[in-house]
C-alpha cells in the first residue's frame, strides 16, 4: 500500500519532534553568536553564516511542515482528503524530516547539516522518533510513482490535488487561468525570444479586471480584496508568463507606499489611476554597487523652491521606460548617514518606448540584456538636476523613506513567493507534459522512476511552497506581523521554482536546451527569483536575525 493507513497522526507526531529539532538548532547557533553579556552580536551572526542561513531554512522547513499538515487537516474535515493529497502529504512530511536529518540543500553546493547548527545526539536522537522514521522511510519510490501515474493521467483535467480554497477565491482562480491560457500562454515565448514589451493591450486587460487594485480599498478605487486573492491572481498569471505576474508588483508596493505614508491629496490624486492603468508605476531604489545596501545609496534630491534636484544613479529598474511615476529613493540629507536620510518620492515622468526610453529632461539611462523576466525591461538610470515637484515628496516629510519602504515588505515578499509558484507550476506542467509524450525505447519516458521521482517531488514542494506562501498573506489579512512568515515563502518559492525548472528542463534533455522549448525560457524566468525583492543570501539572513532576536 502506498498511503500510511495512520498518516494524520504521523505527521502530527513528526511535526513535534521536527518542532523540537529546530529549537535544538536555535539554541546551538544562538550558543555561536552571542557575546559575552548574552546579546547577538552581528560580527558573530557573519562569521557563522552557514550555520545562521541554516537555522533560516530549517525554520521554513518546519513552518512548511507545518502549513502542509494544517492544509491535509483542512481538506479531510471538508472530506476531500483524497488519494492525491494523501500521498502529497506523506511524501512532504518525509522528505523534508529526511533533509532535516540528513542535510537541507541552501543551494546546489551549500548542505546545512545538524552538527552546523550546533545539534548534538542527544538532540538528533530525540528527533528520530517512531513518527519521524516511519514517514522518512514512506517517501521513497512507491509513494512516488504512485503520485505520478495519477497525474500523468489526470492533471490537465483535475489538476495537482486541491489546495484548500473557498468558494470564492476558486472562482478567481479559475477565471485568470482562464484569462492566461486564452491571453498569455501562446503568445509569451514569442515575447520572450523578441525581448518585446508585454502589449499595453494585455495591461489595460488586466487593469479592467481588477489585477492593479485587488488589495487596493474600495475607496480609492480598489476591489479591497484580501492578500490570498492577490496571490492567487499572481500565482495564475506567473504561471502563463513571469512577465504578466510580475505587473502587480510595482503596482503593489507604489499601492502600499501610498496608502500607508501618502498625503491625503496623494491618495485621491494618485491611487486611483494606478488601479485603473492610466499610471504604470516602477520602484526606483537600487543603485550600482549598493544591491540590498540601501543605507548606502547616494542619489541625492535638493530642494529648491517648490521642486526637489535628483542627481545620481540608479540601476535594475524594471518596467522604467514605459513608467509613468516613479516611487524613487533618494537622499535627502547628506548629513544624515545610513537610513534616516532617506526620502521617498512619487516622481512623474513622461512615458517612453524603446526608440526614446527617457525623453524628460535631468534623466537618461538605457537598457539591461538580461536572460529572461524580460516582458518589461531592466534599465540603468542618471539623473542630472531631474525635477520632482515638492508636492510629490511621500508624506510631505523628509527622511521618512526606509521606513515607508519597510512597510511595503511583507507584501512584496509575498508576492514574490506567490509568483514563484506560479512559475514552479508552469516548470512541472511542461515537464509531466513531455515526460507523457516522449517514447524511448518503447514507451512514455513518465514510466521510468527517476524521471516519475522528479515529477513527484516537484507537485509535492510546488504545494508546500503555495500553502507556506497562502499562510503568509493570512497573516497579513489578519493584521499581524509576518515579516518572518513572507521571508519564509519567498525563500522557499524561489528554491522550489529554479528546482522544477531546472529538473523540467532535464526530463525534456537536449530538446530543453533549444530556444525553441517553452521550458527554455522558464528556467531563465525562473532564475532571477533567488535574486531579486532580496537575494537567498539576505532573505536567510533577515530570517535568521529574527530567529535569533526572539530567542532572547
Amino acid at each position: 500500500m502506498a498511503v500510511l493507513d495512520d498518516l494524520m497522526e504521523r505527521c502530527a507526531g513528526a511535526l513535534a519532534a521536527a518542532e523540537g529539532y529546530y529549537e535544538a538548532a536555535r539554541r546551538g547557533v544562538r550558543d555561536l553568536v552571542v557575546d559575552g553579556d548574552g546579546r547577538i552580536d552581528a560580527g558573530l551572526v557573519d562569521q557563522h553564516q552557514h550555520a545562521a542561513h541554516g537555522l533560516a531554512w530549517v525554520a521554513t522547513y518546519v513552518e512548511g511542515f507545518r502549513q502542509i499538515l494544517c492544509w491535509a487537516r483542512a481538506l479531510d474535515a471538508d472530506g476531500k482528503f483524497g488519494e492525491v493529497e494523501k500521498l502529497t502529504l506523506q511524501i512532504g512530511s518525509g522528505e523534508y524530516l529526511s533533509q532535516l536529518a540528513g542535510g537541507i540543500p541552501m543551494s546546489q553546493v551549500e548542505v546545512v547539516r545538524p552538527h552546523d547548527l550546533g545539534v548534538s545526539d542527544h538532540d538528533l536522537h530525540a528527533f528520530w522518533t517512531a513518527d519521524a522514521s516511519t514517514l522518512m522511510k514512506a517517501a521513497g519510490d512507491v509513494p512516488r510513482q504512485r503520485l505520478v501515474e495519477i497525474l500523468a493521467v489526470e492533471w490537465e483535467n483535475s489538476g495537482f490535488g486541491e489546495d484548500g480554497l473557498d468558494e470564492d477565491l476558486v472562482m478567481v482562480r479559475d477565471q485568470f487561468r482562464r484569462y492566461a491560457e486564452e491571453k498569455v500562454k501562446p503568445v509569451a515565448h514569442q515575447w520572450h525570444l523578441d525581448d518585446d514589451f508585454i502589449p499595453l493591450e494585455i495591461l489595460q486587460e488586466l487593469a479592467d479586471l481588477g489585477v492593479f487594485g485587488l488589495s487596493v480599498p474600495e475607496e480609492h478605487g480598489g476591489l479591497g480584496m484580501s492578500k490570498v486573492a492577490m496571490c492567487v491572481v499572481t500565482e495564475e498569471l506567473s504561471r502563463g508568463y513571469i512577465g504578466v505576474g510580475s505587473l502587480g508588483t510595482r503596482t503593489e508596493i507604489a499601492a502600499e507606499l501610498i496608502i500607508n505614508g501618502g498625503t491625503d491629496d496623494q491618495k485621491e490624486r494618485i491611487l486611483p489611476r494606478i488601479v485603473s492603468g492610466e499610471i504604470i508605476p516602477t520602484a526606483v531604489f537600487t543603485e550600482p554597487g549598493t544591491g540590498s545596501d540601501l543605507g548606502s545609496l547616494r542619489t541625492r534630491a535638493v530642494k529648491d523652491g517648490d521642486v526637489y534636484r535628483v542627481t545620481g544613479n540608479k540601476t535594475w529598474i524594471t518596467h522604467a521606460a514605459r513608467a509613468d511615476v516613479m516611487t524613487l529613493l533618494a537622499r535627502t540629507n547628506p548629513d544624515e548617514k545610513g537610513y534616516r536620510g532617506l526620502s521617498m518620492f512619487l516622481a512623474e515622468k513622461p512615458r517612453g518606448d524603446d526608440a526614446s526610453p527617457f525623453p524628460a529632461e535631468g534623466m537618461s539611462g538605457g537598457e539591461i540584456e538580461v536572460l529572461g523576466y524580460r516582458g518589461m525591461k531592466e534599465y540603468e538610470i542618471g539623473f542630472d538636476g531631474f525635477e520632482v515637484k515638492a508636492e510629490n515628496l511621500l508624506g510631505g516629510e523628509e527622511g521618512k523613506g526606509f521606513k515607508q519602504l519597510m512597510a511595503t515588505f511583507e507584501s512584496a515578499r509575498i508576492q514574490t513567493g506567490a509568483r514563484a509558484v506560479g512559475v514552479a507550476q508552469a516548470a512541472m506542467e511542461l515537464g509531466l507534459k513531455y515526460a507523457t509524450e516522449r517514447q524511448q525505447f518503447g514507451r512514455a519516458i513518465v514510466g521510468f522512476p527517476r524521471v516519475a521521482n522528479k515529477l513527484a517531488w516537484m507537485a509535492v514542494e510546488t504545494m508546500i511552497a503555495r500553502q507556506l506562501c497562502w499562510f503568509s498573506a493570512r497573516e497579513k489579512d489578519a493584521g499581524r506581523r509576518c515579516d518572518l512568515e513572507a521571508g519564509m515563502a519567498k525563500l522557499l518559492g524561489a528554491r522550489v521554482a529554479w528546482s522544477n525548472a531546472d529538473n523540467a528542463l532535464q526530463i525534456h534533455g537536449g530538446n530543453g536546451y533549444a530556444l525553441e522549448y517553452e521550458i527554455s525560457r522558464v528556467l531563465c524566468d525562473a532564475r532571477i527569483l533567488n535574486i531579486f525583492e532580496g537575494a537567498a543570501e539576505i532573505q536567510a539572513q533577515v530570517i535568521a536575525r529574527r530567529l535569533l532576536s526572539d530567542a532572547n
